[in-house]
């Protein structure tokens, strides 16, 4: 996404475009590894060093928001982001934390019955065990 996408993405959200906003947008879409709130603040920060831990993490909290950025949540460790526009799933690895984009197919809609007053807004799985990093160091007897 060039730098005029970028403005247009966030002026459509209904978000101005600041120039810090702009660098937490245009870092997410150049690194698809699903870094951190940390590390996109020290990846921003080095960029320019006026920029704040807080504005970094009210940008990325914005960009949540707006659905232009994902959060995804892993137990016991760091939300990490994706700003990966089309629809996917994820893997997150028990050993090392590695958060993976796995290709998207479509979750049943639950019933209208087990949701109560409740509106769904999207249904997402996170795939959760050993990414093939962390899985020759595990006994698969262990595994389930």
């Amino acid at each position: 996404m060039d730098a005029e996408a970028i403005k247009l993405s966030l002026e459509e959200s209904g978000l101005r475009c600041t120039s810090q906003r702009y660098a937490v947008m245009a870092f997410l879409l150049e690194h698809n590894q699903h870094p951190t709130a940390a590390e996109i603040f020290a990846a921003v920060n080095r960029l320019d060093p006026r920029s704040s831990r807080a504005t970094t993490y009210n940008n990325l909290r914005d960009l949540v928001q707006a659905g232009l950025v994902r959060e995804v949540a892993a137990e016991g460790r760091a939300a990490r982001f994706d700003a990966k526009g089309m629809r996917h799933h994820h893997f997150i690895c028990d050993g090392c934390g590695s958060v993976e984009d796995i290709e998207w197919y479509d979750v049943p809609k639950p019933g209208s019955r087990s949701l109560g007053k409740r509106i769904l807004r999207e249904c997402e799985l996170i795939f959760r065990g050993r990414c093939t990093r962390c899985a020759p160091r595990h006994d698969p007897r262990k595994a389930f």
